[in-house]
């Protein structure tokens, strides 16, 4: 299976940069987006042969996750099914019967921290969410399922570790690179999910998925990995690549990338 997610930074610009073209040469099994920025019926989108699911912010032209995929699956959760975490479209899973895909973006700590209890209380709340996932329990009002492992995919909106941004030092206590957004995701693979990326890449360096609009980031390559697939240990043999695609314009964020055997 390919997949491939990709945080757009508003779905209804980048539709008017090549997004379809984009869409139909990866040729994905399961597609996700982050950050749509759209309320339902904002946007026409004819993609044949996929089914969609959208996941929608109470605020307009806000967060919001959507996933395409080829298969149609047995059931769709759009929340962690927690009300106070769930008014911002954050989430979109899927379940398949040899898996459950989980399409996530993270709230941003905001500058100074400022969200950074919110921050705190979704990490926790997420994690516990796809640990239910593995073992086979589900939210509140969603059907009974067995235990199967997870895909999840998204912007988590933190580099997890130096060698995932090009400037640590600077930025150490940052939203995106606090010592408590890097611990919650520490917390989140001692839970027993794998960061296929890293995992397959130990060493490479200057492989980002984000770069600030300003400063020439992008140009000079001074970027971020905030955008991850993570998969549960039991699914990690099976990956075949895990990929970074730079070079994919239209966004401050770029594609990723993974295949399972």
């Amino acid at each position: 299976m390919r997949f491939i997610s990709w945080n757009v930074n508003g779905l209804r610009a980048v539709l008017k940069k090549g997004f379809e073209d984009i869409f139909a040469q990866f040729d994905a099994d399961v597609f996700a987006l982050q950050e749509t920025k759209l309320q339902e019926g904002q946007v026409e989108l004819e993609l044949p042969g996929y089914n969609t699911y959208w996941s929608y912010a109470e605020k307009k032209g806000y967060s919001g996750t959507a996933v395409f995929s080829k298969r149609e699956p047995l059931q769709t959760i759009h929340g962690l099914g927690e009300e106070a975490l769930d008014t911002e479209g954050r989430i979109v899973a899927l379940e398949f019967p040899e898996l459950w895909f989980v399409d996530v973006y993270t709230p941003n700590a905001q500058s100074e921290l400022a969200r950074l209890d919110h921050r705190m209380a979704w990490d926790d709340a997420f994690r516990d969410f796809c640990k239910g996932l593995e073992a086979g329990v589900v939210p509140a009002g969603a059907q009974k399922t067995a235990a199967k492992p997870v895909v999840m995919c998204g912007d988590f909106n933190v580099a997890h570790q130096e060698i995932d941004l090009k400037n640590p030092g600077p930025n150490r206590g940052n939203a995106g690179f606090s010592d408590e957004e890097r611990e919650k995701f520490d917390l989140l693979l001692k839970a027993g999910f794998t960061d296929t990326f890293r995992t397959l890449h130990p060493d490479l360096t200057g492989a980002y998925s984000w770069w600030s609009y300003r400063f020439n980031a992008r140009k000079n390559n001074a970027g971020w990995r905030i955008d991850y697939f993570l998969v549960s240990d039991e699914l990690a043999p099976r990956v075949e690549s895990a990929s970074i695609y730079s070079e994919v314009m239209g966004s401050d964020h770029c594609p990723i990338g993974l295949t399972l055997a």
